[in-house]
């Protein structure tokens, strides 16, 4: 077995680890993306948007970024984000976080913009801030999708990684090496 290749490997443990978490928070987000509406069900505006629930939108989505940077930021510090995998690895948690960090400022818009239409009393104006405030949400959700969508693909990039494991199991306590040779006897006859 090539030592440098074996360096190479992130160890099963930690892959399967990061993995799990790593889908994990992927559905976190998704789930949010999902569940955080703006619109009713027949796709308008509400009278009267709740800012107390758009601006929890904005913390929640804030500590959703909080955890992805995090992940990013404990997987940086490991000997393997140095490596092949490790890098291509680091490299989608990095897209990861900034997209988490995108997705907040627009939930904060939104519920700033929903305190502004209480407010608006021009129709006109009215109508402009309900459009802002659809787009900039609708900017938030997605943000949060696409943070998903590189979660999963350092996942993915990490089962590749546990696909090149296959070439190089681990030794198991049967297979140890065998015990060095005897050492020649000092004693003559």
């Amino acid at each position: 077995m090539n030592p440098n290749v074996q360096r190479e490997l992130i160890p099963r443990d930690d892959t399967l680890r990061l993995i799990a978490a790593f889908d994990d928070m992927k559905v976190k987000l998704l789930d949010a993306a999902e569940q955080w509406r703006l619109l009713d069900g027949t796709g308008h505006m509400p009278a009267a948007p709740s800012y107390a629930e758009l601006i929890q939108h904005a913390a929640d989505a804030q500590s959703l970024a909080r955890d992805v940077v995090q992940f990013t930021a404990d997987f940086a510090q490991t000997a393997h984000s140095t490596n092949r995998d490790g890098s291509a690895v680091l490299a989608r948690l990095s897209t990861a976080s900034t997209m988490a960090c995108f997705a907040a400022p627009y939930f904060a818009e939104t519920a700033e913009t929903a305190l502004s239409l209480r407010r608006s009393s021009r129709p006109a104006d009215r109508q402009q801030l309900e459009h802002r405030m659809v787009i900039d949400h609708a900017t938030g959700r997605a943000y949060l999708r696409r943070t998903s969508e590189s979660l999963r693909d350092a996942a993915k990039e990490l089962s590749n990684h546990l696909d090149f494991h296959r070439f190089f199991p681990a030794p198991s306590q049967r297979e140890s090496p065998a015990p060095p040779p005897p050492k020649p006897s000092t004693r003559h006859r």
